[in-house]
């Protein structure tokens, strides 16, 4: 089952796309520990915008396992 995905503006998706690529190995799958990651690995002064970083992120993160995850299951269950 498809859901619509979230709306978020360009400037979000840039940054986070930047991160994950710059220090993929350093963000999880959770929330908190991603949004202290963006507090360290930028200069963006507002606290509402890192947490939409954080968040776009962590989204990204756990999107990329569930998809992993299916495949897997799939994969499995014809083998």
């Amino acid at each position: 089952m498809k859901c619509m995905g979230n709306v978020r503006p360009n400037y979000i998706k840039t940054v986070g796309e930047n991160l994950l690529r710059t220090f993929k190995d350093d963000f999880t799958g959770d929330f908190d520990e991603n949004k202290e990651l963006v507090r360290r690995y930028t200069n963006v002064k507002s606290k509402t915008i890192r947490n939409r970083i954080a968040g776009y992120i962590t989204s990204r993160i756990n999107g990329e396992r569930r998809r992993e995850h299916r495949m897997r299951g799939e994969d499995e269950a014809y083998a």
